[in-house]
């Protein structure tokens, strides 16, 4: 009778809301639902598909709490305690989100690892018994962790295991406890485990290898060098000794000639080799490589030359045809060149010096650029150098040291009065040279004979100017010190400072 007369009693206050005009202040939403607040403190929601207000019994009330409407459940914080609370819709209580949610996510977490265990146990027994059959998974037990404490390091939620005094940390990314690492940890795992520290690892091995050594002195001495052999050989080849060599057939370019008239030159002699192929020129010095041999202590030939060819079938070839040739009435004979220690060791401090890189490279473009096929030069063909016309008393080159910019303004006048005579392809300012050297260079010759005309003994600046054609050999660059570039750098450095 009473729940008869509640029910009655609610249902007309239900009735007079509907009938009555809602007081607006006390309406609110809340994820998409309509409350709204009787006078009385009854709470009421929007049924959408009743068309009627009904009574919110799923949310209870509780002095000094805030609520919070979170994915449809409902939250409320303490303001005494400061702990939120979840309401469990199953048991209809109100239970901590520490216990409800953190406790299941460990009895996870407990289970994936006691999983993970099992799946290694078996890998194990696959290995050992390859045609027995896969062991039964064993059943998986979930920690009941309702007695232990609950409790906070200041940053994150921790739980205490009652048994073993473990402590765990709530990982808020992976949603599960794991052991908390401090030093009580640390020392609990060495006291089960044991730990071994790198230095005394390194300390052990040191210790045997000193009780190695120890033992390998007391071995014979025999013992102690095939020892040592082995490991060498395990390690790596060692590279031969430099020793004595002799050149194949196949890779020797040179010949020796004997029986050579005492007079000749050494352009004779180049000019009779050179019937058979291009003799090889030294990079360094750019002379041919031939050598005539003299008596010991004087400058009087002995008959007897060097020759160095480009190619191995020159050789051949001289083997063939000069050999018995007749020279000034001297019939030379002609063999491959054989090259025989001095001594009774041989001395490496004595080898020629190993060609770098660029040398090789250098001799390279010069043998194909000698062996290279390219038309004869046209009769009355000009040079490549009569197109260079070299001014001189153009400038004094204390001029530069006071304004560098000069050199462009020099160099720019130049080129605007060689232009009238015709194409120019570059100029050059030699600054530092004495005689004020500026060198032109045109497209064709014809233009280089009309600069010649046209600036030859004219006034330049108050100086009176020279011009001729270059002579294809002359070098007007002076090699500077190392303090004269330092300061010819810092002067431009300040010209470009100052003109940004």
């Amino acid at each position: 009778n009473i729940e008869n007369s509640d029910t009655s009693h609610k249902s007309s206050n239900y009735e007079e809301i509907t009938s009555s005009k809602l007081d607006e202040s006390r309406l609110h939403y809340e994820s998409g639902k309509c409350y709204y607040n009787d006078p009385s403190g009854e709470r009421l929601e929007w049924n959408e598909e009743k068309q009627e207000w009904i009574r919110d019994s799923d949310i209870p009330t509780k002095p000094n709490s805030d609520y919070i409407l979170e994915d449809g459940c409902y939250y409320y914080k303490d303001k005494i305690t400061g702990k939120k609370f979840k309401w469990n819709t199953e048991s209809n209580s109100w239970a901590s989100c520490t216990e409800e949610g953190e406790i299941s996510n460990i009895n996870c977490n407990i289970k994936t690892i006691r999983q993970e265990n099992t799946e290694e146990e078996n890998e194990d027994d696959e290995d050992e018994e390859l045609e027995d059959e896969k062991p039964k998974s064993k059943p998986v037990v979930r920690q009941d962790m309702s007695e232990g404490i609950y409790g906070t390091d200041g940053e994150n939620h921790t739980y205490t295991d009652p048994n073993d005094g473990t402590v765990y940390v709530w990982d808020k990314e992976k949603n599960a406890w794991f052991p908390k690492i401090d030093e009580d940890f640390l020392a609990q795992y060495q006291m089960s485990y044991g730990f071994v520290k790198p230095d005394s690892v390194e300390a052990t091995t040191l210790k045997d290898e000193t009780d190695i050594k120890k033992d390998s002195k007391e071995n014979s001495k025999e013992d102690v060098k095939e020892d040592t052999e082995d490991s060498t050989t395990l390690k790596r080849k060692q590279p031969p000794e430099p020793a004595w060599f002799d050149v194949g057939d196949k890779h020797n370019t040179k010949v020796y000639v004997t029986n050579l008239p005492t007079d000749i030159t050494e352009q004779e002699f180049i000019d009779l080799m050179q019937k058979c192929g291009l003799v090889m020129k030294d990079v360094e010095t750019g002379k041919m490589k031939i050598k005539l041999y003299t008596e010991p202590g004087t400058d009087h030939l002995k008959g007897d030359a060097l020759c160095t060819y480009i190619k191995v079938e020159s050789v051949e070839l001289a083997l063939n045809l000069l050999d018995g040739y007749d020279v000034k009435g001297h019939k030379i004979h002609v063999e491959r060149a054989k090259f025989t220690m001095k001594g009774d060791a041989y001395d490496p401090s004595l080898k020629p010096r190993k060609k770098r890189r660029k040398d090789k490279d250098k001799i390279k473009k010069m043998q194909e650029k000698l062996f290279d096929w390219r038309p004869d030069k046209l009769r009355g063909e000009r040079s490549k150098h009569e197109r260079v016309v070299i001014i001189k008393n153009l400038f004094e080159p204390s001029l530069f040291d006071k304004d560098v910019g000069l050199i462009l303004e020099y160099q720019q006048d130049i080129r605007e009065e060689c232009l009238k005579c015709g194409d120019v392809r570059k100029v050059t300012i030699y600054d530092r040279h004495p005689e004020g050297i500026a060198q032109v260079i045109f497209k064709e010759p014809e233009a280089a004979d009309a600069c010649v005309q046209l600036l030859h003994n004219r006034w330049f600046g108050q100086r009176r100017i020279s011009a001729e054609i270059w002579d294809g050999k002359t070098k007007y660059k002076i090699i500077e010190s190392e303090e004269e570039k330092q300061e010819r750098i810092k002067k431009w450095d300040s010209f470009l400072t100052n003109k940004s």
